[in-house]
């Protein structure tokens, strides 16, 4: 095995180092919010070097950045249930299990931070939808090729996905009944 394909090895050292400072990340953003680290802080929790996070990241922004893209994007695959009401409600439940668990609030208030952060957090936030209204849509045109009569996929942003992330930021409870009833008030 040559070194390019050492490097390239799924789940070797490099995986583990990635999920380390990930983990770091998320863990600090827990404790103190949004730009109170330093890649310093960043590498000495995750147990590993400054000029690994640099060599690989460039900067704490581009960090901040693939951990809320990796994060977020990684969440919540497409079900396929048989019918749009089922694929919105395994969707939705997902989704409300994921931004309520442990890391669930610091990626939500990461992500957010981000987007107001200038041209890379634009980038990340225009890539972060782009990303997740792909998804929503190989969901809409799989109920669209059933026959069903779907909506757009910003409308599924915009009447279950925010909600959902608003109640979250503002600490308030998702029952599995608000989020079903977000479904049922969209279709």
């Amino acid at each position: 095995m040559n070194e390019q394909q050492r490097a390239r090895r799924p789940g070797g050292r490099s995986a583990r180092v990635g999920a380390q400072v990930h983990q770091a990340v998320t863990d600090l953003v827990n404790e103190r919010g949004y730009g109170t680290f330093t890649v310093g802080e960043v590498a000495a929790r995750a147990g590993v070097a400054d000029s690994s996070v640099y060599r690989r990241w460039g900067s704490l922004e581009a960090l901040l950045t693939d951990v809320a893209l990796t994060r977020l994007n990684a969440q919540s695959p497409m079900p396929d249930t048989g019918s749009l009401a089922g694929d919105l409600r395994t969707y939705a439940a997902t989704v409300a299990r994921e931004i309520t668990g442990p890391d669930g609030l610091a990626v939500v208030r990461l992500a957010v931070a981000l987007s107001s952060n200038g041209p890379q957090g634009l980038r990340a936030r225009d890539d972060l939808l782009a990303e997740r209204t792909r998804q929503l849509q190989a969901m809409l045109d799989r109920a669209r090729a059933r026959g069903e009569e779907p909506p757009d996929a910003f409308g599924v942003l915009d009447h279950i996905m925010a909600p959902m992330y608003i109640r979250v930021l503002f600490g308030m409870e998702l029952t599995p009944e608000y989020v079903d009833g977000l479904v049922d008030r969209l279709l």
